[in-house]
């Protein structure tokens, strides 16, 4: 977020600016700590050679996935519910981001355990597994 080039409004509009907090989000600092967090991890818990194949995969995670919500999902895709901003529903059936592609749905209740669900064909595969959890007395879900 080194604001190179303009942004349209109806991107930013609502959305708060952490200049601090994007300042130390996109140092070498803060980018070589989890990098050595998620090496510290491997280390510890990888049982077999094949399992360290997956380091790229924990690096590459997050920044795909938040290309995918935080860009895609305000740009592309259909709308349930007026918001402030511009968040919108990428898919259909969000299988591939496991129900973080309703983005509108959560921009509209942020509070929900289950984004999707509003339309048939919502289907939210982390609430799925929510529920289970919750059914095992993992965790406990709130009533709304």
């Amino acid at each position: 977020n080194n604001q190179r080039i303009e942004i349209a409004p109806k991107f930013t509009k609502n959305v708060p600016q952490w200049k601090s907090f994007d300042t130390f989000a996109s140092s070498k600092f803060s980018r070589l700590t989890w990098a050595l967090l998620y090496i510290t991890f491997f280390a510890f818990f990888a049982t077999s050679w094949w399992q360290w194949l997956l380091l790229p995969v924990a690096f590459f995670m997050a920044p795909i996935h938040g290309v995918i919500i935080n860009w895609f999902a305000h740009i592309y895709g259909y709308v349930n519910f007026k918001v402030s901003d511009t968040s919108k529903n990428l898919l259909p059936f969000d299988f591939l981001m496991m129900g973080e592609g309703y983005h509108n749905n959560h921009h509209a209740h942020g509070g929900r355990a289950n984004f999707g669900g509003v339309r048939w064909h919502e289907v939210d595969v982390t609430y799925m597994i929510m529920i289970v959890l919750d059914k095992l007395k993992l965790i406990q879900l709130k009533k709304f």
